[in-house]
C-alpha cells in the first residue's frame, strides 16, 4: 500500500495551552501543531507536561486557557466521545471478556454500524495488523505485541482523525518495542493519518517521529527533526535528555573564537564552531560518537589533544562507550568509537593511556537551559 500524501491544512493545532493543579502549573502557554499525516512525539522526564497535553487533546483536561483545533476546528469544548480521536494506552485496556473481533468492532458496535458493515472493517483491521485468522480468539490468549496490535486496531477501525499514542511500548520487552516500533510507524504512514506520541523513551521518539518536541517544567524546549534536535541541541538539558552529551562550561576567549574553560591545573582554550562575543558565558556539547581517541600520552593534556586514561569500557553491539578521566578537565568524559574488532571486544582496555580530541565543528553552543 503506497504512503498516503500529507493533506495541507490539516492536522491538530494547540494554541496557548495553560494548566495549573493549584498552584503548580503542569503545562505552560504551549503552542505545538502537528501537520496533517505527521506523527509528533512529546518526549521528556516524568512530570514533565507531556501526558497532560495529551490528556487535553483527548477530552479528559480542560486547559485553564488556550485552544485546540483538529482540522481547523476548534474541539475544546467538546466532550472526548465526540473529537473523532483513536487512542492507544500502555496498558492496551481490552476487554477480556471478548474476543479480539469483538474488542476491534467495540467502538463500531456503540456507534450503531450494521453488522455486515462491521464485520467487513473489523476483517479489514485483522488484515492490517497481522492478526488474520485470530479474530474469535481472547486477549489472554495473545502474545504482548499482539494484544497491542488488537489496542492499535480498535483505535484506528473508526477512522479517527488523530490517533493519540501514550506510551504504547512500555509494556513490552525490548525486541518486541522494537518490532513494534517499525510496526505503528509503517502503518501511520501507509493510512496517512495525524498521531501524537507520548514517551520518555528517547529512541522510540527518534525511531518513530518526524519531529520531536522535548518538554521539560510544562514547556516545549525545542522541536524539530529527529536528527536535528539530536545534532543540534539548543539547551543543556536537550543536549543531555536525548542522548549523552559531553558538556564544557567557560567564557568566550578575546577574539571570541575559543571557550576558555578552567581546569585545576589553570585555564586552557577549546576552539569554537562559530566565534562568540568576548567574555560571553556560554556552554560546548560534543556528542560522545564526534569524539576520537588515539593510544598514547602527552606532556600536559594540551595542544592537539588532552591525555587521558581509560577508566571505563564497555561493548554495546555495534559500538564500544568508554569513559576516559581527562586530568586537565578534573573529569571524565564520554567516547563512543564504532565496533571494529572480534565480538565483544573493545578496542581500548582498562588502564590505558589515550589522546582525546575532536573537530571543532562538531561542539554545538547550547544555553544552560
Amino acid at each position: 500500500m503506497p504512503v498516503a500524501q500529507r493533506e495541507a491544512g490539516k492536522g491538530l493545532l494547540l494554541t496557548g495551552i495553560h494548566k495549573s493543579y493549584g498552584k503548580v502549573a503542569a503545562v505552560k502557554d504551549l503552542d505545538l501543531h502537528v501537520g496533517g499525516g505527521e506523527l509528533v512525539a512529546l518526549l521528556g522526564p516524568s512530570g514533565c507536561g507531556k501526558t497532560t497535553t495529551l490528556r487535553i487533546v483527548a477530552g479528559f483536561e480542560q486547559p485553564d486557557t488556550g485552544t485546540v483545533e483538529i482540522d481547523g476546528e476548534e474541539i475544546s469544548s467538546l466532550p472526548p466521545h465526540k473529537r473523532h480521536l483513536g487512542m492507544v494506552f500502555q496498558n492496551y485496556s481490552l476487554f477480556p471478556h471478548r474476543t479480539v473481533a469483538e474488542n476491534i468492532g467495540f467502538g463500531l458496535r456503540m456507534a450503531g454500524m450494521a453488522k455486515s458493515a462491521r464485520d467487513e472493517r473489523i476483517n479489514t483491521m485483522l488484515d492490517l495488523v497481522h492478526l488474520q485468522g485470530r479474530g474469535n480468539v481472547f486477549p489472554a490468549k495473545l502474545s504482548g505485541g499482539q494484544q497491542q496490535r488488537v489496542a492499535l486496531a480498535r483505535s484506528l477501525v473508526v477512522n479517527p482523525k488523530v490517533l493519540l499514542l501514550d506510551e504504547p511500548l512500555g509494556a513490552l520487552d525490548k525486541s518486541l518495542r522494537e518490532s513494534m516500533q517499525f510496526e505503528i510507524r509503517g502503518m501511520q504512514q501507509r493510512l496517512g493519518i495525524t498521531a501524537l506520541l507520548v514517551t520518555h523513551d528517547q529512541e522510540e521518539a527518534m525511531s518513530m517521529a518526524d519531529k520531536v518536541a522535548v518538554m521539560n517544567g510544562g514547556r516545549i524546549l525545542q522541536i524539530g527533526a529527529p536528527a536535528d534536535i539530536y545534532d543540534r541541541p539548543k539547551s543543556r538539558f536537550v543536549a543531555e535528555f536525548l542522548g549523552t552529551s559531553n558538556i564544557f562550561e567557560g567564557r568566550a576567549s578575546d577574539d571570541g573564537s575559543a571557550l576558555v574553560v578552567s581546569g585545576p591545573h589553570g585555564p586552557f582554550s577549546l576552539t569554537l564552531p562559530q566565534p562568540q562575543a568576548h567574555g560571553q558565558p556560554f556552554l560546548l556539547s560534543v556528542r560522545p560518537e564526534r569524539m576520537t581517541l588515539t593510544p598514547g600520552e602527552t606532556s600536559d593534556g594540551r595542544g592537539s589533544g588532552f591525555a587521558g586514561r581509560v577508566v571505563g569500557a564497555v561493548f554495546r553491539g555495534n559500538y564500544a562507550a568508554y569513559q576516559v578521566d581527562v586530568p586537565a578537565l578534573g573529569r571524565e568524559l564520554f567516547v563512543y568509537r564504532q565496533a571494529d574488532g572480534p565480538l565483544g571486544s573493545t578496542t581500548y582496555h582498562l588502564g590505558q593511556a589515550v589522546v582525546l580530541d575532536w573537530a571543532p565543528q562538531d561542539g554545538v553552543i547550547v544555553s544552560g537551559e
